[in-house]
């Protein structure tokens, strides 16, 4: 059975009946985990609305004033899954989501395009397909695609939409002459038809039960965004369609027109401005990890030269690393004293580093780990990690204070 959006991609609603609506429930991805709903998986008489098929994903649309969450194929049928139920034999409106509808027809079709000048020009025929949220992929059958084949590949197919080539939808009978048994490998043995053949006029057949422009006017323009090293030899090509161009542009023209607000140059010299603070950032950064090298080793001189140190030091600094704590604990006799050193946000996450005694850190090492929150370990009386809160800092100081009274006092 060819549906109503198989046999007219165009029409935005359509009225028909419902044959039945059964309890269901639908597994989707919300926010990057799996969720299950609760609805209704509703068959209707025909439908508008694309079940998921051919590398297409499906429609989404409403049945009356009932949003469609997800229409699948099941054998000639499909089923539409709903939140409300609908009454077996009721007539409704079925409505598409024309602007997801239309971006997945430009897609489809600038797919079998690119595929068919891809194979045309250079040989490389498609093994798969993705069609993507927000770019599409096709998986060509080479090892690589060299740029200016890319960019003969790209004007090829541009020139072809600006000829206004025709479209056409053909259902046949899987014994008319027309339909090439190499095409039809690959069906069930006892697939009865039809079988809808997608033409592009003079430059590709292809057996698709998915949803196509009429002319290829209507893909407005195709760039070719480049090419990426694909499974088992493969190469994957990525592309963008019509309207999808448009947003791509309007994307980057908003980022080039920030960039010339930050940078204060037009966007020609973006690259050379970038370069210029990429060297200046580096120049920085060695510079002023010089100088917290440096301001460790005098934090740790002056704790030795201070008369009244006492066995124990702590010290909290926002910003440092797992170096700047290292030569302040290598600079102090850890057998002398009990170190307890932080860097990070006061309360947030963080790196610490406890030193001292061997024993004393070993026995001290797991409990300061457990009230930071963190992860580390430890040997040879120096303990380190992270910590994923420096909340109970002042409290793990205020323990690894007083256990240093105690293990001094013992020792004397």
């Amino acid at each position: 059975m060819a549906f109503q959006c198989q046999r007219d991609s165009y029409m935005k609603e359509f009225v028909t009946s419902v044959e039945s609506c059964r309890p269901a429930e639908l597994k989707q991805e919300v926010n990057g985990k799996m969720q299950t709903f609760k609805g209704f998986n509703v068959m209707l008489q025909d439908t508008v609305l694309f079940p998921e098929g051919g590398g297409q994903p499906d429609d989404h649309g409403l049945i009356g004033d009932v949003p469609v969450l997800r229409v699948t194929r099941q054998g000639d049928g499909a089923v539409h899954f709903v939140s409300s139920p609908l009454e077996e034999g009721q007539e409704v409106q079925v409505k598409v989501d024309w602007e997801r509808r239309f971006d997945h027809m430009q897609q489809h079709s600038g797919q079998h395009l690119i595929s068919a000048l891809a194979e045309t020009l250079f040989g490389y025929k498609t093994t798969s397909w993705e069609l993507g949220r927000q770019r599409s992929n096709i998986e060509l059958d080479t090892l690589s695609v060299k740029p200016a084949q890319l960019q003969v590949l790209e004007e090829a197919i541009n020139e072809k939409i600006r000829a206004h080539v025709p479209v056409n939808v053909q259902l046949l009978s899987i014994d008319d002459p027309a339909v090439d048994k190499t095409q039809t490998q690959g069906l069930p043995d006892d697939f009865a038809g039809p079988i809808r053949m997608v033409n592009i006029e003079g430059i590709d057949a292809n057996m698709c039960c998915g949803t196509h422009v009429a002319n290829l006017s209507h893909l407005q323009v195709i760039k070719l965004l480049g090419t990426e090293k694909g499974k088992k030899n493969k190469t994957n090509l990525t592309f963008l369609v019509g309207n999808r161009v448009l947003k791509y542009a309007e994307k980057k023209n908003n980022i080039e027109r920030s960039l010339v607000s930050l940078l204060k140059t037009g966007p020609d010299d973006h690259v050379e401005a970038v370069d210029k603070l990429q060297k200046s950032v580096k120049l920085l950064q060695k510079t002023n990890l010089s100088l917290l090298r440096d301001m460790a080793v005098l934090i740790a001189q002056n704790f030795k030269n201070n008369p009244q140190r006492g066995n124990f030091f702590s010290l909290h600094k926002k910003d440092g690393d797992n170096e700047f704590m290292r030569i302040i604990a290598n600079e102090i006799n850890t057998e002398e004293t009990l170190i307890f050193l932080t860097v990070g946000e006061e309360k947030g996450p963080g790196l610490f580093v406890l030193a001292g005694p061997s024993g004393a850190v070993a026995e001290l090492g797991p409990q300061v780990l457990e009230m930071l929150k963190g992860k580390g370990a430890g040997k040879n009386g120096l303990f380190q990690g992270k910590a994923n809160s420096l909340a109970r800092r002042a409290e793990v100081e205020a323990l690894v204070q007083q256990h240093s009274k105690h293990l001094f006092k013992r020792e004397e």
